[in-house]
């Protein structure tokens, strides 16, 4: 049966740099072992299980290279080992303290389990190589791998610097293709586009990219079919516009599924629940609280007082979830089928961290509506951008059209990333990248220490133009640690300038922070030059 529309899944796992070889524990480095835990390797697991039971489904998935980073680093993964070890004898511990409790007893088990499975499946089935794991599942052509910018950096707000901009998107684009091949598409960090972006992806080969509704629809000239069909910028990169109905049902904390009061508690977590003598072995030396993932509770309601969490009854909610999204895609397929005489791309994007992570039962939702999706008598089918586009000859050619500057952050613009809390910031970040663009025109040939310096230069700026540190400070949640990482790369990068161009580089500060900030290891500083792309 040929199809009347087409839904395209799109996840995109991104966290910020945090490594910190100078400390034995660091608490910000459990963001990545949390995601790990609670989101990479259950939606391998997941990704895996689709595949096996030859299941048709199609995600696209972009990994951000400070991920990937990571992922690769021998010192995190090591450490990512260290830290399940101690969340499994923490549930052991648990399992003890909760025995006879027919509440919490289950909970605990049901941990307890999949910790177990989880260490197996990061020790002994992926060889601690998460990245080499995804790049498996990928080649069964079920699941398009993308990238996005090197830092995950705002682009727009970089842009009265165009060489900054292409930087991060080459730089990004060249992470990923040593890792996984050449990517066919990019996630623009934060859905941050504003004109001329586009023509940067264009020359680092990139085909599509993705943006947020109000971006499409204030297009110059406004598109006939909205963000229902992708439209072609006069660059010819394709941007896929997000579907507003499909990303409310899931993000809306008024609307959304993943606030039923079925599901697990995310804030609810024993590592404020119970007596810090009795975790500090298992959670931070320094008596920090601190989550540990063990969150026995349910949503329940807008109370304080919660009620045990029951796995199976969320579990089986996922999957009534499943159907209704399922069903409201079929429904939503048919009118605008029946309205405009299209077979529409309903472009479902959202934070991949959502799921696992934020909604524990996330991964199960995702899994019921790939079956879902497999049925005799649906009526769309899910399909990667690449695919949609390999296949546009039999479909509607996209409108050209130049889409208008939009981010998918709170009130659609540049607020989130340039407001009172963080504007001051810009002064600094927009001068280094000045200043790098300069360094890559004055030494084109530098061989040597001079090489590293400006190596090491590239480097810090990348880390410090992270979306993250000022989304953080504006959110004001570890916002102490934003600040110290921005002000710490922004005065490296400060030195190294002034080392650089004076010709007095200290070796051996240099090698301390090569080794600190050691992203991107084959980084060659020229990707900031006029001609970098030659």
């Amino acid at each position: 049966m040929r199809e009347d529309g087409f839904l395209c899944i799109v996840l995109h796992a991104h966290l910020p740099y945090v490594r910190h070889p100078e400390h034995e524990f660091f608490l910000e480095e459990n963001w990545l072992y949390e995601a790990i835990t609670e989101t990479y390797i259950p939606l391998l697991d997941v990704l895996e299980r689709l595949i096996h039971d030859g299941i048709d489904f199609r995600i696209t998935l972009s990994l951000s290279p400070t991920l990937v980073e990571m992922f690769q680093d021998h010192l995190l993964r090591r450490r990512y080992g260290r830290h399940i070890e101690r969340l499994l004898a923490l549930t052991e511990k648990e399992l003890f303290r909760t025995k006879g409790d027919i509440h919490f007893k289950p909970v605990v088990a049901m941990y307890h389990q999949r910790f177990k499975r989880i260490l197996h499946l990061y020790e002994d089935v992926y060889r601690k190589d998460i990245a080499s794991a995804f790049r498996r599942v990928a080649a069964t052509g079920k699941i398009e791998l993308i990238t996005t910018s090197a830092t995950h950096a705002f682009l727009p707000n970089l842009s009265p610097y165009p060489g900054a901009v292409r930087a991060q998107i080459a730089v990004g684009a060249g992470q990923h293709a040593k890792t996984f091949g050449r990517p066919q598409g990019i996630w623009l960090p934060e859905c941050g586009y504003a004109p001329g972006i586009d023509s940067h992806l264009k020359e680092t080969g990139l085909r599509f990219f993705f943006i947020e509704r109000h971006g499409v629809l204030h297009s110059e000239p406004s598109p006939k079919y909205g963000a229902y069909l992708p439209v072609r910028c006069p660059s010819e990169v394709v941007a896929f516009g997000r579907d507003e109905e499909s990303s409310r049902q899931v993000w809306s904390s008024i609307e959304g599924y993943p606030g039923d009061f079925r599901y697990r508690d995310f804030y609810r977590d024993i590592g404020f629940d119970l007596d810090i003598d009795y975790l500090k072995p298992y959670t931070h030396p320094d008596g920090i609280r601190t989550f540990t993932g063990l969150k026995y509770y349910r949503v329940t309601g807008k109370t304080d007082n919660k009620k045990p969490y029951v796995r199976e009854k969320a579990v089986k909610r996922a999957e009534t979830h499943a159907h209704h999204f399922y069903r409201r895609r079929k429904s939503q397929i048919q009118r605008l089928r029946d309205l405009f005489g299209i077979r529409p791309v309903i472009t479902a994007t959202y934070d991949a961290e959502l799921f696992g992570h934020w909604w524990f039962e996330g991964p199960e939702w995702l899994e019921a509506l790939c079956r879902l999706a497999q049925q005799k008598r649906n009526n769309f089918r899910m399909v990667s951008p690449s695919e949609y586009l390999n296949e546009e000859s039999g479909q509607t050619v996209p409108e050209i059209c130049l889409p208008s500057m939009s981010s998918w952050g709170d009130k659609g613009y540049s607020e989130v990333w340039v407001n009172e809390a963080n504007d001051y910031v810009y002064r600094h970040l927009l001068k280094a990248a000045e200043r790098m663009l300069f360094l890559a025109e004055r030494f084109p040939r530098s061989k040597g220490l001079m090489q590293r310096a400006l190596n090491q230069a590239a480097r810090e700026l990348l880390l410090a133009q992270q979306s993250d540190w000022t989304f953080i400070m504006k959110n004001r949640t570890a916002s102490g640690y934003a600040k110290k990482r921005l002000e710490e790369h922004i005065g490296r990068f400060t030195r190294l300038y002034e080392s650089i161009t004076s010709r007095t580089i200290p070796e051996q500060w240099l090698a301390e922070i090569e080794d600190k900030d050691r992203i991107f290891k084959d980084l060659d500083y020229r990707v900031f030059g006029r001609k970098a792309e030659d």
